[in-house]
C-alpha cells in the first residue's frame, strides 16, 4: 500500500487548489470593474494551473491512474484555455 499520508497532502491541496478556481470566476463575476473582473479570473487561472500540477504529482507518485490523469488533465487545460481568452477578450474590449 502507498503512503496514505502523502496521498491526502496531496489531494487536499487538489482540493483547495481546485475549488479556488470556481469560487474566484464567482468573485469575478461580482467584480467592481473590468480591472477587477481581469484579475479575479487571473487568479483562477493561477489556481488551475495549480491545480494541474497536484494532478501531476498524484500521476507521478501512482496514486492517480494515467486513464484518469489524462482524463482530469485534458478538462484541467480546457479550463486555463477558456479562462485565458476571456481574460484576453476582456483586455481587447478595455
Amino acid at each position: 500500500m502507498l503512503n496514505s499520508r502523502g496521498e491526502y497532502v496531496m489531494s487536499k491541496q487538489l482540493l483547495r487548489s481546485g475549488t479556488s478556481i470556481g469560487a474566484n470566476v464567482r468573485e469575478a463575476k461580482n467584480a467592481e470593474s473590468k480591472a477587477d473582473f481581469i484579475h479575479k479570473l487571473s487568479i483562477s487561472q493561477k489556481e488551475a494551473d495549480e491545480t494541474l500540477y497536484w494532478l501531476e504529482l498524484l500521476k507521478v507518485t501512482d496514486y492517480l491512474k494515467i486513464d484518469e490523469f489524462n482524463s482530469i488533465n485534458k478538462d484541467g487545460v480546457e479550463v486555463i484555455k477558456l479562462i485565458k481568452s476571456i481574460i484576453v477578450s476582456t483586455k481587447k474590449n478595455t
